[in-house]
């Protein structure tokens, strides 16, 4: 009969009563959790100031943000960011079309989403059913390794 709950031998290797003897939480600085949010430092610190956003001060009197803490808030107006969509892709960048390059076969069009450029390789049949032009507003809609164009 094994005396050991975890590893089930008889000799029992002594992890079946052990305790924790440190607490890992992680822990977000104010800029790091402003990254992840995509707004500035300032914005983070105006949301912990409100309430809006639990933060906590460590020893020496810097804010951080828990890790759970920046998880909830995400799942919450994470949501409400989200655009009302069919599509099962959620990583949406809406910008503006800044080149298009097209031959008889394929087309590759450049958008400008904020501060990142998307760039698109798609059927000249699909660029022109979509009627893109050079300063048209579009969405790049990323799921896994294909970029998808939209039109708003």
């Amino acid at each position: 009969m094994p005396l050991c709950g975890i590893c089930k031998s008889e000799a029992g290797c002594g992890l079946a009563n052990a305790r924790p003897t440190i607490d890992f939480v992680t822990r977000f600085r104010i800029g790091e959790a402003a990254e992840l949010l995509g707004v500035s430092p300032d914005t983070v610190r105006r949301w912990a100031d409100s309430g809006r956003l639990e933060a906590e001060r460590d020893a020496n009197g810097h804010r951080y943000v828990e890790g759970a803490a920046l998880a909830a808030y995400l799942s919450t107006t994470g949501s409400e960011a989200e655009p009302s969509s069919t599509s099962s892709a959620r990583n949406r960048f809406p910008g503006l079309v800044t080149g298009i390059k097209k031959d008889t076969v394929m087309a590759q069009v450049e958008i400008q989403a904020g501060p990142f450029r998307v760039v698109s390789l798609m059927s000249r049949e699909a660029l022109d059913d979509l009627g893109l032009q050079i300063g048209d507003v579009a969405v790049a809609v990323v799921k896994s390794t294909t970029v998808i164009v939209e039109t708003t």
